[in-house]
Protein backbone atom coordinates (compact mmCIF):
# COMPACT_ATOMS: atom_id res chain seq x y z
CA UNK A 1 0.00 0.00 0.00
CA UNK A 2 1.38 3.38 -1.02
CA UNK A 3 0.48 6.06 1.52
CA UNK A 4 0.52 9.72 0.67
CA UNK A 5 2.30 11.45 3.52
CA UNK A 6 0.87 14.79 4.56
CA UNK A 7 4.17 15.73 6.19
CA UNK A 8 3.02 14.89 9.71
CA UNK A 9 4.24 11.29 9.68
CA UNK A 10 7.84 10.16 9.75
CA UNK A 11 9.21 6.84 8.49
CA UNK A 12 8.41 5.02 11.75
CA UNK A 13 4.80 6.25 11.76
CA UNK A 14 4.37 5.17 8.14
CA UNK A 15 5.80 1.73 8.85
CA UNK A 16 3.52 1.29 11.89
CA UNK A 17 0.49 2.18 9.75
CA UNK A 18 1.56 -0.24 7.01
CA UNK A 19 2.11 -3.10 9.46
CA UNK A 20 -1.23 -2.50 11.20
CA UNK A 21 -3.11 -2.27 7.89
CA UNK A 22 -2.02 -5.84 7.13
CA UNK A 23 -2.04 -7.36 10.62
CA UNK A 24 -4.04 -5.33 13.12
CA UNK A 25 -3.77 -7.84 15.98
CA UNK A 26 -0.02 -7.99 16.34
CA UNK A 27 1.38 -7.37 19.83
CA UNK A 28 3.10 -4.02 20.25
CA UNK A 29 6.42 -5.78 20.79
CA UNK A 30 6.14 -7.43 17.36
CA UNK A 31 5.16 -4.16 15.67
CA UNK A 32 8.07 -2.41 17.39
CA UNK A 33 10.46 -5.11 16.23
CA UNK A 34 9.25 -4.89 12.62
CA UNK A 35 9.60 -1.10 12.44
CA UNK A 36 12.89 -0.88 14.36
CA UNK A 37 11.72 0.68 17.63
CA UNK A 38 11.53 -0.45 21.21
CA UNK A 39 8.13 -1.18 22.79
CA UNK A 40 7.50 2.12 24.64
CA UNK A 41 8.24 4.52 21.76
CA UNK A 42 6.13 2.32 19.48
CA UNK A 43 3.21 2.42 21.95
CA UNK A 44 3.47 6.20 22.21
CA UNK A 45 3.43 6.54 18.42
CA UNK A 46 0.46 4.17 18.09
CA UNK A 47 -1.53 6.14 20.68
CA UNK A 48 -0.73 9.38 18.84
CA UNK A 49 -1.72 7.87 15.47
CA UNK A 50 -5.04 6.84 17.00
CA UNK A 51 -5.60 10.19 18.75
CA UNK A 52 -4.75 12.11 15.57
CA UNK A 53 -7.18 10.04 13.52
CA UNK A 54 -4.71 8.23 11.26
CA UNK A 55 -5.88 4.94 12.77
CA UNK A 56 -9.66 4.93 13.11
CA UNK A 57 -10.07 1.58 14.78
CA UNK A 58 -9.49 -2.14 14.59
CA UNK A 59 -11.90 -4.74 13.27
CA UNK A 60 -12.13 -8.38 12.32
CA UNK A 61 -12.06 -9.24 8.62
CA UNK A 62 -14.83 -11.79 8.19
CA UNK A 63 -14.94 -14.69 5.76
CA UNK A 64 -18.07 -14.15 3.62
CA UNK A 65 -18.04 -17.72 2.30
CA UNK A 66 -18.13 -19.19 5.83
CA UNK A 67 -20.96 -16.80 6.74
CA UNK A 68 -22.99 -17.64 3.64
CA UNK A 69 -22.67 -14.15 2.16
CA UNK A 70 -21.07 -14.96 -1.16
CA UNK A 71 -23.35 -12.99 -3.50
CA UNK A 72 -21.78 -9.61 -4.33
CA UNK A 73 -23.54 -7.12 -6.55
CA UNK A 74 -22.78 -3.56 -7.53
CA UNK A 75 -25.75 -1.30 -8.03
CA UNK A 76 -25.72 1.94 -9.98
CA UNK A 77 -28.27 4.32 -8.52
CA UNK A 78 -29.69 7.35 -10.32
CA UNK A 79 -31.60 9.77 -8.09
CA UNK A 80 -34.62 11.83 -9.10
CA UNK A 81 -33.31 14.81 -7.11
CA UNK A 82 -29.69 15.75 -6.40
CA UNK A 83 -30.20 18.80 -4.23
CA UNK A 84 -28.26 18.81 -0.99
CA UNK A 85 -31.29 17.88 1.18
CA UNK A 86 -32.06 14.92 -1.13
CA UNK A 87 -28.45 13.72 -1.05
CA UNK A 88 -28.40 13.98 2.76
CA UNK A 89 -31.62 11.91 3.04
CA UNK A 90 -30.25 9.24 0.72
CA UNK A 91 -26.89 9.17 2.52
CA UNK A 92 -28.60 8.79 5.90
CA UNK A 93 -30.93 6.06 4.65
CA UNK A 94 -28.19 3.79 3.28
CA UNK A 95 -26.54 3.75 6.72
CA UNK A 96 -29.37 1.59 8.07
CA UNK A 97 -29.19 -1.11 5.37
CA UNK A 98 -26.82 -3.86 6.57
CA UNK A 99 -26.58 -5.49 3.14
CA UNK A 100 -25.05 -2.29 1.71
CA UNK A 101 -21.36 -2.84 2.35
CA UNK A 102 -20.19 0.31 0.57
CA UNK A 103 -21.83 3.41 -0.87
CA UNK A 104 -19.95 5.84 -3.09
CA UNK A 105 -21.20 9.10 -4.58
CA UNK A 106 -20.06 9.07 -8.21
CA UNK A 107 -19.40 11.83 -10.72
CA UNK A 108 -20.70 10.45 -13.99
CA UNK A 109 -23.73 8.89 -15.64
CA UNK A 110 -25.29 7.84 -12.32
CA UNK A 111 -25.21 9.27 -8.80
CA UNK A 112 -24.19 6.41 -6.48
CA UNK A 113 -22.49 3.05 -6.67
CA UNK A 114 -23.52 0.57 -3.98
CA UNK A 115 -21.78 -2.68 -3.11
CA UNK A 116 -24.19 -5.18 -1.59
CA UNK A 117 -23.48 -8.59 -0.13
CA UNK A 118 -26.29 -11.15 0.27
CA UNK A 119 -26.87 -14.89 0.60
CA UNK A 120 -27.82 -15.46 -3.02
CA UNK A 121 -29.45 -13.82 -6.04
CA UNK A 122 -32.95 -14.45 -4.70
CA UNK A 123 -32.20 -12.59 -1.45
CA UNK A 124 -30.59 -9.77 -3.45
CA UNK A 125 -33.72 -9.50 -5.61
CA UNK A 126 -35.85 -9.15 -2.47
CA UNK A 127 -33.58 -6.44 -1.04
CA UNK A 128 -33.54 -4.58 -4.35
CA UNK A 129 -37.33 -4.50 -4.53
CA UNK A 130 -38.15 -3.87 -0.89
CA UNK A 131 -35.18 -1.79 0.30
CA UNK A 132 -32.87 -0.31 -2.33
CA UNK A 133 -35.64 0.83 -4.68
CA UNK A 134 -37.48 2.46 -1.79
CA UNK A 135 -34.55 4.55 -0.57
CA UNK A 136 -35.23 8.29 -0.77
CA UNK A 137 -35.18 9.75 -4.30
CA UNK A 138 -34.14 6.56 -6.09
CA UNK A 139 -35.22 6.94 -9.70
CA UNK A 140 -33.68 3.84 -11.23
CA UNK A 141 -31.05 1.22 -10.60
CA UNK A 142 -28.80 -1.01 -12.65
CA UNK A 143 -27.29 -4.15 -11.18
CA UNK A 144 -23.90 -5.69 -11.98
CA UNK A 145 -23.27 -9.15 -10.55
CA UNK A 146 -19.76 -10.02 -9.42
CA UNK A 147 -18.74 -13.45 -10.67
CA UNK A 148 -15.42 -13.55 -8.80
CA UNK A 149 -13.37 -11.26 -6.61
CA UNK A 150 -9.88 -11.07 -8.11
CA UNK A 151 -8.50 -8.65 -5.52
CA UNK A 152 -10.27 -7.71 -2.32
CA UNK A 153 -8.12 -5.96 0.23
CA UNK A 154 -9.35 -4.15 3.28
CA UNK A 155 -7.69 -0.79 3.75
Amino acid sequence: MKIRNDGHLDQYDLEIVKVLSREGRLPVTEIASRVGLSKTPCQVRMKRLIADGYIQGFKAILNPRKLGLEQVVFVEVKLTDTTEPALEKFNAAVQSVPEIEQCHMIAGAFDYLLKLRTYDMHSYREILGSVVSTLPYVGNTSTHVSMQSVKDEAF
